[in-house]
């Protein structure tokens, strides 16, 4: 009648939660058997709740029974293992079951397994209960085995990892206990003593590679500690305590290999990034000690990594500095070498490739004989030849130290009236041997003129004083008629009778650090190019002038400010010497045109400031400043080429209600120079208080679109380009448009003169390129086509062609991720033809960088074919001027031979002026592939525009 409820059972237990295990397979114990792992008759289980129910192994009658198991805490979901023993002899038996609490082998690299409590307790299906035994590194249970009897054990793990179970005999687990204790004292007691001696060592040698040498063995003596156990039994700590320590450890290990690479192979010298990179890894290991605190794998996991690092560079170093002869990089090669061969057997180790029990105590034993090794390799770096290095006198050292500074010796002894000095000084003066050696009254015909007083006085001071020291430069006459500064540094030598008998000390050469100091003192107020006075110097004597001008009435100064038109298309299309050639040339020509009262400076790249002083009417000061504009406008031939010269000139007349101040008066002239360049340039313009009103907008104006870039002000719309084969989107035009507050949305061909005049253009160039990239790789990343969508920027500012776009197009194709020539980077047919051949070497890079490239508004201008075939061009976009109807222009005609030529050169073709369907139409039907137009809608926002490609997402930053 029962077996219908026992055919029941498995149904009823599912129903009500419990999981019931199938039956598990016994391992036979031999008598004779020292240790048995049970790991491959271990099954274990994981969320089976608070409570698991197994099948028993079959005992001799072959029958399986269930056993049911609490967890130790109620509502707990405890990892669990099952595994039966069986005892088939006639005796009776006991048996410990050990679980380490560490075990190196196989403990991982990433998240390692620094230790725990492994098994909460074990319940025996029949018998006698096991019992537990006192342990501090593992979970030993002992257990009885009866004869002839199977027993089935239900183990409550403490943590689902369990890297080892061994089934020992008592006796054979005692004896391996007390064999590995003793090597474990012995290789700590080997650790300690080299750490201890080491740290003597550095005590008494104060070199800075044994403190890195001692605090290295400290680390492993530590981590020996650790590891073996010893620490917990010192301190008294607990297991999961031990898991920080331990890791800690590690990372302490990883920072001071690093710190003693650096140290012995003095990396600092050789480079100071090296310095840099050391820091930066030894902070970093640094911080990774506070790690352990809260997540101690994570951090012994990186220290793993990070110790592996150290030994693979620091081997590569070695041998690097090996071969370039550093004597200490070869004195630590067998040691090094060792240590990489360390770290690969660890690494087998650690991921369980060797999992041996002797393999984590022999390996900690090589790394303590991988420290000695390295102290020996120090102590023979330290004092390889240094039996007679610290055996010199006082007086040996000084003489040492003097011949090493390449001074001069000076000595001049005063009873006797001689002069000794170094030969050294006479062969740099070309006079013969002894000409110095003589009365000190000698020397006075060789010092400059005025410095033979203060010669004299040094010499007599000392005499009358009978103590202090001379330090003070003079100068000598060399035969080939140059001056030579020396500095006399001497101390007078006092007899016994209380006088001078001696001066004695050095001549010092200091001829470089004068010139040098002499030039900066020149180029701080001068121009480095053209010898001019500069702004500052500029400054000082105008605020001098507008002084004298308050008790003067006749003194009256006048300010002019020449600005050389166009300077900067004259260093891009003839060169930087022919730049350099022009501001000399000019500066020649006002030089001649100014009296000896006036003062002509150069406070800007092209910018010359002039002070009149001699002319008093405004009438000769506007015909001076005409003169100047003709004089300096005449061109100059450079290379055999003719470039003509072009001046904008501002006067500012004296007036002291306007003008109280030099600066002042310098910046009306520059705003009347900036009218002047206005009104087309090559014309002389006098300040008018007008003109600051409408200069401070300007300047407002300009604040305001500096203060736009950073406050998001500048949007990115997006024109579609249409496929016309099938009318789908393509891929966008970028467009830049300024939300101003108050003025509302400006179009880009309003702003861009003031970002080209104010230099912003680089920066709103760049803003362009790098947000059309970002919302070019949503678009790809919503939708993936062939061909991919593709976004076109206009590179319209020959500054920004200028300024390093290399390496901004560099930097952004590198963080985002677009595809390779999907960044089509336009530019104008007029500024390609200002410099084709530096055109064509820089839209090759670009193009070797991934960016595609657009020739924009072709058809505008006058293009050599020969320099066109030779841009790596993908797209010619014809000139929305020449898409509109004319009734007496054939403009199919026009049209199509553009897209011919671009397709015979190997280029698509984008028509712009796209504006109803008969343009879309007609450009069609001329085998043009793209589209531009409103005919296809406005621009839009970024956000619309990935609504349009189905890129609901914001693009990754």
């Amino acid at each position: 009648m029962f077996r219908p409820i026992l055919l029941l059972l498995p149904l009823l237990f599912t129903l009500f939660g419990f999981r019931p295990a199938s039956a598990v397979e016994a391992a036979r114990v031999p008598p004779d058997a020292q240790a048995i792992d049970l790991t491959r008759w271990v099954e274990k289980y994981s969320n089976q709740g608070d409570r698991i129910q197994v099948s028993t192994a079959p005992g001799p009658d072959g029958i399986v029974r269930r056993i049911e198991i609490h967890a130790r805490n109620a509502g707990a979901h405890p990892s669990w293992i099952v595994f039966a023993l069986t005892n088939d002899t006639d005796e009776q038996m006991e048996r410990l079951i050990v679980a380490p609490h560490f075990r190196m082998a196989g403990s991982g690299v990433i998240w390692p397994d620094l230790g725990s409590e492994r098994i909460t307790e074990i319940t025996a299906s029949q018998g006698i209960p096991p019992e537990k035994e006192d342990v501090d590194d593992a979970d030993v249970f002992r257990v009885t085995l009866d004869p002839g009897a199977t027993v089935t054990y239900v183990a409550e793990l403490k943590t689902p990892r369990l890297p080892q179970l061994y089934l020992w005999e008592s006796d054979a687990y005692k004896d391996k206990t007390t064999e590995l204790t003793l090597y474990k004292g012995i290789v700590i007691g080997i650790a300690g003593l080299l750490a201890l001696f080491l740290t003597v060592v550095f005590v008494v040698k104060g070199a800075v590679i044994f403190p890195a040498a001692a605090a290295l063995a400290w680390a492993v003596l530590a981590y020996v500690s650790i590891d073996f156990g010893f620490w917990s039994k010192v301190f008294g700590t607990q297991v999961e305590a031990d898991r920080i320590w331990r890791a800690g450890a590690e990372t302490v290990l990883a920072a001071t290999m690093v710190v003693f690479l650096f140290a012995y192979l003095n990396l600092g010298r050789w480079h100071v990034r090296a310095s840099h990179v050391a820091g930066v890894w030894l902070a970093f290991l640094t911080a990774l000690v506070g790690l352990a605190v809260y997540n101690a794998p994570v951090a012994a996991g990186i220290a793993r990594i990070s110790l592996a690092s150290t030994a693979g560079v620091g081997f590569v170093l070695v041998i690097y500095l090996a071969t370039h002869g550093v004597e200490r990089a070869v004195m630590l090669i067998p040691t090094w070498l060792l240590l990489v061969v360390w770290v690969v057997a660890a690494g087998f180790i650690v991921n369980g490739s060797i999992a041996n029990d002797l393999a984590a105590p022999a390996l900690l034993g090589g790394l303590v004989l991988i420290v000695m090794l390295i102290g020996f390799t120090v102590m023979q770096s330290a004092f390889a030849g240094g039996g007679g290095h610290g055996a010199i006198s006082d007086v040996e050292r000084k003489a040492l130290a003097l011949t090493g500074a390449n001074d001069i010796i000076y000595d001049w002894d005063v009873v006797n009236d001689r002069i000794y000095v170094s030969p050294e000084i006479e062969e740099q003066l070309g006079v013969r041997r002894g000409d110095l050696e003589g009365p000190a009254s000698s020397w006075l015909s060789l010092l400059h003129p005025l410095e033979r007083d203060r010669y004299r006085a040094c010499l007599d001071t000392v005499l009358q004083q009978r103590r202090g020291r001379i330090a003070q430069d003079f100068r000598f006459h060399a035969s080939d008629g140059q001056y030579f500064w020396f500095r006399l540094r001497a101390r007078p030598v006092v007899g016994p009778d209380g006088e001078v008998v001696r001066l004695v000390g050095t001549l010092t050469d200091v001829t470089d650090q004068k010139n040098a100091f002499e030039r900066l003192l020149h180029d701080a107020v001068h121009d480095n190019l053209t010898g001019l006075p500069n702004r500052e110097i500029f400054y000082d004597r105008l605020e001098t002038a507008l002084l004298q001008a308050e008790s003067d009435a006749d003194n009256r100064p006048n300010v002019l400010c020449v600005d050389i038109d166009s300077f900067s298309r004259i260093v891009r299309t003839v060169g930087a010497s022919a730049g350099d050639s022009v501001l000399l040339t000019v500066a020649r020509r006002l030089g001649r045109l100014l009296q000896t009262r006036d003062t002509l400076a150069r406070i800007s790249g092209d910018t010359f400031a002039v002070i009149l002083a001699a002319e008093a009417t405004t009438e000769q000061i506007v015909h001076l400043a005409d003169r100047i504009r003709r004089s300096v406008s005449i061109p100059i031939t450079f290379a055999s080429r003719e470039i003509p010269l072009g001046v904008s000139i501002g006067v500012a007349l004296f007036d002291p209600q306007w003008h109280p101040k030099g600066e002042e008066m310098l910046r009306d002239a520059e705003i009347a120079m900036r009218f002047a360049k206005r009104e087309g340039g090559g014309r002389v313009e006098v300040f008018r208080p007008s003109m600051r009103a409408q200069g401070a907008n300007r300047r407002a104006m300009e604040g305001e679109l500096r203060r736009a870039l950073d406050s998001d002000e500048i949007k990115l719309f997006f024109q579609p380009i249409v496929r016309l084969d099938d009318r789908t989107v393509a891929g966008f035009e970028a467009l830049l448009r300024w939300e101003h507050p108050r003025l509302g949305r400006i179009d880009a061909s309003e702003f861009f003169p003031l970002a080209e005049e104010s230099g912003l253009i680089v920066d709103i160039g760049l803003f362009a390129i790098q947000r059309a990239a970002r919302e070019l790789a949503a678009w790809q990343k919503a939708l993936d086509v062939d061909p991919p969508f593709f976004a076109c920027v206009d590179i319209s500012s020959r500054k920004i062609l200028r300024h390093d776009l290399l390496a901004d197009v560099k930097n952004v194709l590198s963080r985002i991720n677009i595809l390779p020539g999907s960044l089509k980077l336009g530019l104008s047919e007029a500024l390609v033809m200002e410099n084709p051949e530096y055109a064509a070497q820089i839209l090759g890079r670009l193009k070797e960088l991934g960016a595609g490239l657009t020739l924009t508004r072709f058809g505008s201008g006058y293009s050599s074919l020969a320099y066109l075939q030779r841009f790596p061009l993908d797209i010619i976009r014809i000139d929305r001027g020449l898409a509109p109807q004319d009734p007496v222009t054939n403009r199919a005609a026009m049209l199509r031979s553009l897209v011919t030529l671009a397709h015979d050169f190997g280029m698509e073709a984008i028509t712009e002026g796209a504006e109803n369907e008969s343009d879309v139409i007609e450009f069609s039907q001329i085998g043009c592939e793209y589209a531009l137009g409103f005919a296809f809608g406005p621009p839009l926002s970024a956000a619309e525009a990935r609504k349009l490609v189905g890129a609901a997402a914001e693009p990754a930053t």
